[in-house]
């Protein structure tokens, strides 16, 4: 017998001003499936995703829950209909704990409020325990490690009754064994008639985890395929709307001279912490180095301390034989250091200014861009052109504000003007995150481009799969430690996760 959908959105239109980003999608999911939603930046899938939970809602066209015509004007009364939303940055208050962010917004009756959050805290307890879910109630959140975390927001999500639950990049912070937890529990959810959607950059994990796969482009929904019935290939092809180049083959591994060495930094945190301690790393010419780890380990604090961006209290830093003692931003860049920041948009580009400018940032003191204290304006138009061409970035202009383009082209240029400079260093901080499959694959091939030509890249990721497919040698944080190293040939991804998690010391 045919299911009939428990979920259905019919063309389903949002703009915002001028722009559309769903153009008439018409979108349904089962009882008791698991949906993936794929797409490029920008393709909608968010978008889509937040007017079913309440976050926005329909410039036109219709949500229907079991054949019945809902209107959701706030996440509140989303909840109230039985849909929930774990975002990829999750809200749940810090200070807190697990057990008052679950029960936050509910209301105790004040005569006997401590009786009844001791009820509350049984009743969460035997439903955790029921789905599987281990969540630690009584310590406060900001202490929990970014799984439970996620945890917490699915037991939240679901203790307040939701059929329809959405992950937004569910598995972007998590160890391995994170990741598999959460899939056994996503299947058990799925078991008990849950109906769960998720949207993802992940073509693996969508094909272990999903039944049916809805791929949107530009604004539209192309395609609704059984997992079965595809493969990641075909899928790639449905989300950029054209064939990918394979990947190109990786140039022969043949280190030179130590370029850059770190021995027992000492780095403290925002909060006065140590968030560095014991530090040791050594990164050689014509080598991609991948430092992995779970978001907070220190990750953060070593690049900022590499850039220039933030001292350190102990520790010796060596770049090209001469030891730094306090490094400015300008006299890294002037000895050959160049920078990916993680948030492309806070620290590495000027979202109001053009592209020219923010092509200018580190290069407009050299002769060739400026003179006697002027630009020279001819000059770096033609310049930016040919920057503009060499890397591929998609721009109505030169003059075009760079906050207008997409996260795809705003990285390339962030690329090009690093890569420009001539660097023998690059400090890649989560250089693809939020990217789309062939954004991702553009900026791959520019890092193995300079790797390739002799040059350095320390790649800092959260995304194991990134480091595990460019680096040479990779380097696992936890507490601000080394908990483990190990080349290309060795790497075992069980292993990784198990230092990730800080459970395993030991070398493989």
């Amino acid at each position: 017998m045919e299911r009939l959908p428990a979920l259905q959105m019919r063309q389903i239109v949002k703009t915002f001003g001028v722009v559309t980003a769903n153009d008439h999608v018409d979108f349904e999911a089962l009882p008791g499936e698991i949906h993936a939603l794929l797409g490029e930046n920008g393709a909608g899938k968010s978008t889509l995703m937040c007017q079913l939970s309440g976050v926005y809602r329909p410039t036109s066209g219709e949500i229907l829950l079991d054949g019945r015509p809902v209107r959701l004007n706030s996440p509140w009364e989303a909840s109230q209909q039985g849909i929930g939303m774990v975002f990829q940055n999750f809200r749940l208050v810090p200070t807190l704990t697990a057990l008052e962010n679950i029960l936050l917004g509910e209301k105790a009756p004040f005569w006997h409020g401590s009786a009844w959050k001791k009820s509350r805290r049984v009743e969460i307890e035997a439903f955790a325990q029921r789905l599987g879910l281990n969540v630690p109630l009584d310590t406060p959140v900001e202490l929990l490690a970014v799984g439970e975390q996620q945890r917490v927001e699915i037991v939240k999500t679901l203790y307040r009754g939701a059929r329809f639950i959405i992950l937004d990049e569910p598995t972007s912070v998590l160890t391995p064994q994170e990741v598999e937890d959460l899939f056994h529990t996503l299947r058990r959810l799925k078991a008990e008639g849950k109906t769960i959607l998720i949207t993802t950059h992940k073509l693996k994990e969508v094909m272990a985890l999903a039944d049916r796969i809805s791929v949107l482009r530009k604004g539209r929904l192309i395609s609704t395929i059984a997992a079965s019935q595809t493969n990641e290939k075909e899928l790639a092809q449905m989300m950029v709307g054209e064939q990918l180049e394979p990947p190109r083959p990786r140039g022969n591994y043949a280190p030179g001279e130590v370029l850059l060495s770190v021995k027992d930094l000492e780095v403290h945190a925002d909060h006065g912490g140590r968030s560095l301690s014991g530090f040791h790393l050594e990164v050689r010419a014509g080598e991609i180095v991948g430092v992995a780890g779970v978001s907070g380990n220190g990750q953060k604090e070593l690049a900022e301390v590499l850039t220039g961006l933030r001292p350190w209290k102990k520790g010796h830093i060596v770049f090209q034989g001469q030891e730094l003692r306090a490094a400015t931003v300008r006299s890294l860049i002037e000895a050959g250091m160049a920078h990916v920041p993680e948030n492309r948009m806070k620290s590495g580009l000027a979202g109001s200014l053009n592209v020219i400018d923010n092509l200018l940032f580190k290069s407009y003191r050299l002769p060739e861009r400026s003179r006697w204290g002027f630009l020279r304006l001819k000059d770096n138009r033609s310049w930016s052109r040919d920057l503009v061409e060499e890397f591929s970035v998609r721009t109505p202009s030169l003059d075009t504000p760079v906050q207008h383009l997409s996260g795809g082209n705003q990285q390339k240029l962030l690329l090009a003007r690093e890569i420009r400079n001539n660097p023998r260093l690059m400090i890649a901080v989560h250089p693809t995150q939020g990217l789309d499959v062939g954004a991702t694959q553009a900026v791959h091939d520019l890092l193995e481009d300079l790797r390739n030509a002799g040059k350095s890249v320390l790649l800092i990721s959260e995304d194991l799969d990134e480091v595990l497919e460019l680096s040479d040698r990779i380097l696992v944080l936890f507490n601000g430690k080394v908990a483990g190293e190990v080349s290309r040939a060795q790497a075992d991804r069980h292993h990784i996760g198990m230092w990730m998690a800080g459970l395993d010391q030991e070398s493989p």
